[in-house]
């Protein structure tokens, strides 16, 4: 598993080869989003299956049998899921690289701190693409202490990891993501506007003028966003489900993920910042 070393500077860990620590590596992981979360009937799942329970698409590779078919057999929510690194932390850091199916006494405690580490990796993630906006200098040193100290949680023992108290933890970090998000879009000319935990379900926004508007936790859901400019838009947290992104710039969004990406519809004209991807169901 690629992961920096200990005696690697924070800035070093922050270049994009590193990032991939915080990206899933489905190869080094044992499968663990498959079998620890639960899910239920719905339009994300065609069947319903318990916390501790592994799919019945999980092979005895860790692999899924039907990756490539995913939406085709009614999996949406697999799609949209993004562990940030975490299966493969807790698989090969937590627990050495030793599996549930080698060791079966192991398997509840796995399970119970994959979800902990997925979000400690999701807050690393933010803190880490917020020390690489140059405008928020004046609060990388602070990004940096808190970097260091979640990435140092992850790699703990697991009865530490079960006693971190994350929603703690991240409202000490979320002041810093914020100012963060502020410097940069302060860069941004014209006036902005704050949209931020707005319900736009089902809005129409289309074409509408969003450049470094904050979005942070607003409902997206089914929205109309087909060619507006969401460039330097903070859209940490925003729900993008079944959001219309085509023709759609997102160049230099703030704290946009994959995930969102892969819940939202978007096209071969919609513009995403490296290193996120055109999801493989957009249209072409």
């Amino acid at each position: 598993m690629p992961h920096a070393a200990s005696g690697v500077t924070v800035s070093e860990r922050n270049s994009f080869a590193a990032q991939l620590d915080l990206q899933a590596d489905c190869g080094n992981c044992f499968g663990l989003c498959c079998v620890a979360l639960p899910f239920s009937r719905s339009s994300d799942f065609p069947v319903d299956k318990s916390a501790g329970t592994p799919c019945g698409n999980l092979q005895e590779d860790f692999r899924c049998g039907i990756h490539e078919r995913l939406r085709d057999k009614g999996y949406n929510g697999c799609t949209v899921f993004d562990c940030f690194g975490a299966g493969q932390k807790v698989s090969q850091v937590t627990f050495k690289g030793v599996g549930w199916r080698e060791e079966p006494g192991s398997a509840r405690a796995m399970y119970e701190v994959f979800p902990v580490v997925r979000r400690l990796q999701e807050l690393l993630k933010y803190t880490a693409q917020a020390l690489d906006l140059p405008a928020a200098r004046p609060v990388h040193r602070d990004l940096r202490r808190a970097y260091e100290r979640i990435d140092a949680l992850t790699r703990d023992t697991v009865e530490s990891l079960l006693a971190v108290d994350v929603d703690a933890l991240r409202g000490e970090v979320n002041p810093l993501l914020l100012r963060a998000s502020e410097l940069a879009r302060a860069a941004v000319p014209g006036r902005k506007k704050n949209h931020r935990g707005a319900d736009l379900t089902g809005s129409r926004l289309r074409g509408a003028k969003l450049r470094g508007t904050s979005m942070r936790g607003a409902l997206l859901i089914a929205a109309d966003l087909s060619g507006a400019d969401l460039r330097d838009a903070d859209l940490i947290g925003a729900d993008m489900r079944d959001t219309d992104l085509c023709g759609a710039d997102l160049r230099g969004a703030l704290f946009l993920t994959q995930a969102q990406l892969n819940a939202a519809r978007g096209d071969a004209l919609t513009k995403v910042p490296h290193p996120l991807e055109h999801p493989s169901h957009w249209a072409a």
